[in-house]
C-alpha cells in the first residue's frame, strides 16, 4: 500500500547574500534603470548622500590620473560649468523624465512573469529573452545560450518550454512554424487541420496551392479554406506588439569615438550621481547608544558596498569597451560587413572575469561607435573561416546573405543551394540548412515566394 514518509537528508545548494544580489543587479541593469536603483537607496539609506557636481581643482585638471573616479568627476565639472547645479533643478529634471509614459518593452514583459522561477531559471530565461529579435523570434541555439548561461542545452530547453507558455503566445519561437503551432496549442487546437497545414504545409498555403494540400490531408477544399482563415488569424510577429513606439531613446552606456590613429574608449556616467558615505553619519557614531551605532555601522557598510559596486560595473564596461577595440578595429573603419567573430569566454578572459559577468553586464546595453549604435551583444558571434584564412562572423555571413538577396534578380531569385554557391565564390564555406536558418532569422522569405511577390 503506497504511503507517505519522511525522509532527512543532507545537501548543498548555493545561495547569493541580499549584498551580491544586489552587486548582480547594478551590473546587469541599463543605465536609466541604474539611476532607479541609486535614488531608491539614497532615499532608503540616511548614510549615502550625492557628491553635488563641483569643477575640479585645478591640479586635477593639469594631470588627470585617469581612474574613475577622475573620469566621473570630469564629467560633473563639465556639467556644473554649463548648468549650476541645484537640488530643485534636478527633482524637476527628474520629474520631467518620470512623467514621461514608456511602453513596456518585450523583455520586460516576459521577466515580469518569470520572477517567481527559482534563480536557476531565471539566470537562463534572461538569456533566452536578450537573444529575442523585434519580432519576438529566437536567434540563438540552445547550445550558445547554454554556453552563456553555465547551463546545459537540455535545461535550456527546458526552461524554454516554460517561456513558451507565457505572454504573448508564440514567443520566443525559433521560425514561423514553431510561432504559429505555439498558439494553436494554446487554443487547444494542436490537432486540428490548421495545426496539420502550419506543421506540414505552409509553403503550399502561401502559394495558395489549396488543392494540393486537400489531396495531401485527405480532406474538402472547403475545410482546407476554414483552416488557412484560422491561421491568417494568428499572430506571425508576437513581439511586434511590444516594439510599437515611435522613437525608442537608446542610452549608449559606452562610448567609442577616433582619436589620432586609434580610438579612444569612454564611458557614458550621465545621470549616474557620485556618492559618498554622509561624515554626520559617521560622526554619530561615538556617543550613540548600541543600537544607533550597529544601525549606522550596517547602513555605512551598504553605502560603500553600493559605491564599490557601481564601480566595479562601470570598470567591467570600459575593460569590454576596450577588448571590442582591441579585437573590432576593422569593424569600427569599414562596418558591419567586417565583424570578426568574438566570443564572450575570450572577452572574459582578457578582461579577468568570469563569462557569465561579461553576459551579465552586456545585457540590455548599447556602445555608440564611428558606424552606429549597437547593442553590446551584437559584437558577440561566432563565425567562419573563409578560404584565405581570414576569419568572419555570422552577423557578417547574415549581411553578405541580405546584400545578396537585395541585388538578385527578382524575375530569377536565389535559391537556399545558389546562395550557398554565391558565398562559396567569396570564400565563405556555408551549409544550405545553416542559410535557410539565417535567412529565417532575417525575414527572408524562401525564392519561390520571393518571385512571386515580385510579379
Amino acid at each position: 500500500m503506497a504511503g507517505m514518509e519522511q525522509i532527512a537528508g543532507m545537501a548543498l545548494q548555493q545561495t547569493l547574500s541580499p549584498q551580491m544580489r544586489q552587486s548582480l543587479n547594478i551590473l546587469q541593469a541599463p543605465l536609466a534603470e541604474l539611476r532607479e536603483m541609486v535614488d531608491t537607496e539614497l532615499r532608503e539609506n540616511p548614510a549615502l548622500e550625492e557628491i553635488p557636481p563641483d569643477p575640479l581643482p585645478q591640479a586635477a585638471k593639469e594631470k588627470p590620473s585617469g581612474g574613475l573616479d577622475e573620469q566621473w568627476g570630469e564629467y560633473y565639472a563639465q556639467r556644473a560649468t554649463a548648468e549650476p547645479w541645484t537640488r530643485e533643478a534636478d527633482e524637476r529634471r527628474q520629474h520631467f523624465l518620470d512623467s514621461q509614459v514608456r511602453p513596456t518593452t518585450l523583455r520586460e514583459h516576459l521577466l515580469a512573469q518569470v520572477a517567481t522561477w527559482s534563480e536557476a531559471e531565471q539566470r537562463i530565461a534572461r538569456e533566452i529573452v536578450g537573444n529575442l529579435d523585434e519580432r519576438g523570434y529566437l536567434r540563438a541555439d540552445p547550445e550558445e545560450i547554454a554556453r552563456a548561461g553555465e547551463s546545459s542545452p537540455e535545461t535550456v530547453e527546458r526552461v524554454l518550454e516554460k517561456i513558451h507558455a507565457l505572454d504573448p503566445p508564440g514567443g520566443a519561437a525559433r521560425n514561423l512554424s514553431e510561432c504559429l503551432l505555439l498558439q494553436l496549442e494554446r487554443n487547444g487546437r494542436q490537432y486540428s487541420d490548421a495545426a496539420r497545414i502550419v506543421r506540414h504545409h505552409l509553403e503550399e498555403l502561401g502559394r495558395k496551392k489549396l488543392d494540393d494540400i486537400a489531396e495531401a490531408l485527405g480532406i474538402g477544399i472547403a475545410d482546407v479554406r476554414k483552416a488557412a482563415e484560422e491561421i491568417t488569424r494568428l499572430d506571425p510577429r508576437p513581439g511586434s506588439a511590444f516594439s510599437s513606439e515611435p522613437e525608442q531613446i537608446v542610452i549608449p552606456e559606452i562610448l567609442i569615438e577616433p582619436d589620432g590613429d586609434g580610438y579612444a574608449v569612454r564611458l557614458n556616467s550621465d545621470g549616474i550621481p557620485s556618492l559618498r558615505v554622509a561624515d554626520s553619519s559617521k560622526d554619530m557614531l561615538p556617543g550613540s547608544s548600541r543600537e544607533v551605532r550597529e544601525y549606522l555601522r550596517d547602513k555605512i557598510k551598504s553605502g560603500n558596498f553600493l559605491i564599490r559596486s557601481i564601480q566595479q560595473r562601470q570598470q567591467t564596461l570600459l575593460n569590454i569597451g576596450r577588448e571590442i577595440v582591441e579585437r573590432q578595429r576593422d569593424f569600427l573603419e569599414h562596418g558591419p560587413s567586417q565583424l570578426r567573430p568574438m566570443t564572450m569566454s575570450q572577452v572574459a578572459d582578457a578582461v579577468g572575469v568570469h563569462e557569465t559577468t561579461v553576459s551579465r553586464a552586456a545585457t540590455g546595453k548599447y556602445i555608440a561607435t564611428p558606424q552606429g549604435i549597437f547593442e553590446i551583444k551584437y559584437f558577440f558571434t561566432h563565425g567562419y573561416t573563409t578560404s584565405a584564412g581570414k576569419e568572419v562572423s555570422n552577423e557578417s555571413v547574415r549581411l553578405a546573405i541580405s546584400l545578396l538577396v537585395k541585388e538578385e534578380n527578382q524575375r530569377r531569385p536565389h535559391s537556399d543551394e545558389g546562395i550557398v554557391k554565391l558565398l562559396a565564390d567569396q570564400g565563405l564555406t556555408v551549409a544550405r540548412r545553416t542559410v535557410a536558418k539565417y535567412r529565417d532569422q532575417l525575414g527572408i522569405l524562401p525564392s519561390h515566394l520571393r518571385k512571386s511577390f515580385a510579379g
